[in-house]
């Protein structure tokens, strides 16, 4: 129900983004010109570096299609029959992740590096394969100036910290591997900038505090009032009174038979004595 509801928000967006490539090449001129001015490494460098090797670049691209969806899926899949309680946490904070990334994909459209000449950067995907995007104008299924945040490290992200904390041994912080490859392949390929990370992890963290926090006040009952606390204090002393009634009982029983030359009046100052 929340892939289903999530797809059909996603569809009128992606009907409202239609038409404004334009802003999107625009706000791609921005993000680069900020890259530069914070002095982050050039996307144009990594992916150069990647084209110097042949199967890497193939590597990049068959992650890239092949990897993001399949191991989120799986990830769940195994949360849900192994670790439910951190399943339904890990569930609400890609639920919430992917609709507020939504919300800035039709506020701030953008377009990734290989749809911009002015970039430098290639369209790996389509010059090497596998590409899982068509032409953007004909793309039915796809945003493809949808590139802040980038959901493939936000998801990769927080798949990988749900596994760590799954996990006892200290191997399990191995697969915060994935989030990092999963950032040097969207960039090394041209379909995302550092900052659409960096935005998409900062919203992760957000989201992640949101639900947590929003957990913790469930969780914590509220104190009962007085008038319970008094009556289920009372409730709790009862059954000591039977049971000392029914030990009171039993001495007596007992008195009258280690005593039977005891006549009862005897035998009832016995018992009031115990």
């Amino acid at each position: 129900m929340l892939v289903v509801a999530l797809f059909l928000a996603y569809k009128p967006g992606r009907q409202i983004i239609s038409g404004h490539a334009g802003e999107a090449t625009a706000n791609a001129a921005s993000v680069w010109r900020l890259e530069r001015w914070l002095h982050l490494p050039s996307e144009l460098t990594v992916q150069h570096t990647l084209l110097g090797h042949g199967w890497l670049v193939t590597a990049a691209d068959s992650y890239y299609a092949y990897v993001h969806f399949p191991a989120t899926a799986a990830v769940l899949i195994w949360l849900y029959l192994f670790r439910a309680p951190l399943y339904l946490r890990t569930r609400r904070v890609l639920a919430w992740l992917t609709a507020a990334a939504l919300v800035v994909h039709v506020w701030f459209p953008l377009a990734p590096g290989r749809l911009v000449p002015a970039t430098g950067l290639l369209d790996t995907g389509a010059l090497f394969g596998p590409s899982v995007y068509g032409p953007p104008d004909t793309d039915t299924l796809t945003n493809q100036y949808a590139a802040m945040p980038s959901l493939h490290v936000g998801w990769a992200l927080a798949v990988a910290v749900a596994l760590v904390a799954a996990g006892r041994g200290r191997w399990r912080w191995l697969w915060l591997a994935h989030p990092l490859i999963t950032l040097l392949v969207v960039v090394s390929t041209g379909n995302h900038y550092w900052l659409d990370a960096i935005v998409a992890v900062a919203m992760l963290a957000a989201t992640a505090a949101l639900v947590l926090r929003h957990r913790g006040n469930r969780a914590t009952p509220a104190p009962a009032p007085s008038s319970q606390r008094y009556r289920r204090s009372r409730d709790q002393t009862r059954p000591r009174a039977r049971r000392s009634g029914r030990w009171s009982c039993r001495r007596v029983a007992a008195a009258a038979d280690v005593r039977p030359e005891l006549s009862p009046v005897e035998v009832g100052n016995q018992a009031g004595h115990v």
